[in-house]
């Protein structure tokens, strides 16, 4: 399993980003033959605020799981702006997640079918994930969220409930203006989950698949049970899995394990390495 750091120019960004990538190109079985490679299914894996590409391999252990199932994940940076667009600045992180999807396809040798094309996220990457999976169905069959930032453009009724200037910027007011909008017409807008769910299962278009999990400690649960609720009510196939845990890295530790070993549409493939040294090796 090969572990890359890329820079390369967004030109919907407009500047220089990087992105970590786990890419199962270095496959090698038992008998010391390198295993033969498809292109390879992709999760693009989004982190959550206050991070960067970094997070996903420093907090869980997803390079172990990605090694074990040959899955390539590619792991970008979105700054603190939810993955979403703001025209009047020309931050355009939705544009971005799709422009990563060509580019990294022009880089490695990745799957360009859409069923083997996943998207997934925490807390606020789990947004992120969710909106641009909705947005763009013609590239992603799958979308995962765990501990979804949701709260902000289903329920929030005015900005004046959001304090002027907090301790931490980003929760503040004017900051969070500047990502999402008018509040009086957010929960029409297409950064609105719901609304982009709704004009989908409308369109006649494939739905992509979900799967959906929070903490039952974490205060976002009830609005992430919520939207796992009105999705199946619009006909999209949801798994909902909550379980013990706050909003923290040891639950998405272990939901990003369950994802991979249970839900993608993976296949175990045992190799060679220092964390599988193979069957009667130990005692050589």
């Amino acid at each position: 399993m090969a572990l890359a750091e890329v820079n390369f120019f967004s030109q919907t960004l407009m500047r220089t980003v990087p992105f970590y990538a786990i890419l199962p190109c270095d496959k090698t079985g038992f008998d010391g033959k390198r295993q033969e490679n498809t292109p390879f299914k992709t999760l693009y894996l989004l982190h959550g605020i206050f991070g960067n590409y970094t997070d996903w391999i420093t907090g869980t252990r997803i390079l172990r799981w990605a090694t074990d199932y040959g899955l390539a994940v590619i792991m970008p940076s979105g700054d603190n702006r939810f993955y979403t667009y703001n025209k009047a600045n020309g931050e355009d992180y939705a544009a971005f997640i799709e422009e990563l999807v060509y580019v990294t396809r022009d880089m490695f040798r990745l799957s360009h079918d859409r069923k083997d094309t996943f998207v997934g996220g925490l807390s606020m990457g789990g947004y992120g994930a969710i909106t641009n999976g909705l947005r763009y169905p013609h590239l992603f069959s799958r979308i995962i969220g765990l501990s979804s930032a949701l709260h902000f453009p289903t329920t929030l009724e005015t900005m004046e409930d959001i304090p002027e200037t907090p301790d931490c910027y980003p929760f503040g007011r004017t900051f969070l203006s500047t990502i999402f909008g008018d509040v009086k017409n957010l929960k029409e807008s297409d950064k609105n989950p719901v609304v982009q769910a709704k004009r989908l299962a409308d369109s006649g278009q494939p739905l992509p698949v979900f799967y959906l999990s929070c903490g039952v400690d974490d205060e976002l649960y009830s609005v992430n049970e919520a939207f796992a609720k009105t999705l199946q009510d619009l006909g999209y196939d949801v798994v909902w899995k909550p379980g013990p845990g706050a909003h923290e890295w040891d639950f998405w530790d272990r939901a990003i394990e369950n994802v991979i070993r249970t839900w993608l549409p993976l296949e175990n493939r045992e190799s060679l390495g220092s964390g599988n040294i193979g069957p009667d090796r130990t005692g050589d």
